[in-house]
């Protein structure tokens, strides 16, 4: 799938595929949220307002208020793609947020996920 496609999936769309994945696993909306809002600077009301509109996913990201400058701590792979090597900075956030939500998923405590050690 082209990076312009995944840009323009709608944010409505895909944020509840990553709560799930997380829920499956016994985490809750809640550190998702926390999650996404600690690497854009988003609140969870901005969040949930944005999907209830017509934003898209590459949008979330380009728009974002504030992004982490912690974020480039996140390391590892995502879809066999390592985070810290990929260049487009829209695609390395998407990425980013994966990996978060992975290690979520993965029963990592949300200090770590967080980068806060």
């Amino acid at each position: 799938m082209s990076n312009e496609k995944i840009y323009s999936m709608k944010f409505a769309k895909v944020y509840p595929l990553l709560i799930a994945k997380a829920e499956r696993k016994g985490r809750t909306r809640a550190e998702v949220d926390e999650a996404a809002s600690w690497l854009t600077g988003y609140t969870p009301d901005d969040i949930e307002q944005l999907l209830q509109g017509d934003s898209d996913y590459g949008s979330f990201f380009t728009d974002a208020p504030c992004l982490n400058p912690a974020r480039f701590l996140v390391k590892g792979s995502v879809c066999g793609v390592k985070v810290e090597l990929i260049e487009e900075s829209p695609m390395r956030e998407i990425r980013i947020l994966d990996k978060m939500v992975d290690e979520l998923a993965k029963g990592k405590p949300m200090e770590k996920v967080l980068r806060k050690k």
